[in-house]
């Protein structure tokens, strides 16, 4: 199964260092049953899609707790076993947890398949909108317009052997 880890390129740096993602069960994104139903498509690559925008939603919410970190969304793609990402058929129906699935361990980042990061343009965006979370959760509209503002940007894809770049550590 694809999941999609949401991170910060801190914790992408972290990961590098340490080859793993995630220290236990951790939250990711992927095609779950709800997602299917919300999103109301058979086709796995708009699914997937969507999974990966959830995961950049969450992205921007550990953006906004890390006030240090540079202001850009980061998603990993990884594979992982179906039996190690389960969703919690309790908040199924919950809109805040759809395509949620929680991955039972670490897993390796040998297993990546990729990296979406936003690109520097992003960056007043992406700050802009994690400033406006708060707000957008409390129903703010013009707060929900700012965060939906960072959608406007398009996560970009790089190989997973260009993480010693993405995270300042390649030449």
């Amino acid at each position: 199964m694809r999941v999609y880890v949401p991170l910060t390129l801190p914790g992408l740096a972290e990961a590098y260092k340490t080859g793993q993602l995630g220290e236990g069960p951790f939250v990711a994104y992927a095609v779950t049953p709800a997602l299917r139903e919300w999103y109301l498509s058979d086709d796995i690559e708009e699914l997937e899609y969507a999974a990966l925008n959830r995961a950049a939603l969450a992205s921007l919410r550990l953006v906004a707790v890390e006030p240090g970190a540079v202001r850009r969304r980061v998603v990993v793609a990884v594979d992982v076993a179906d039996r190690d990402a389960v969703a919690d058929p309790d908040r199924g129906l919950d809109p805040t947890a759809l395509g949620e699935v929680r991955v039972a361990g670490p897993v390796p980042l040998s297993k990546a398949a990729a990296v979406h990061v936003d690109s520097a343009e992003a960056e007043a965006e992406v700050s802009e909108a994690a400033d406006a979370l708060g707000a957008a959760d409390q129903g703010d509209d013009d707060a929900q317009f700012i965060v939906d503002g960072a959608d406007d940007h398009e996560l970009l894809w790089y190989a997973t052997q260009e993480i010693p770049n993405l995270v300042g550590l390649g030449e």
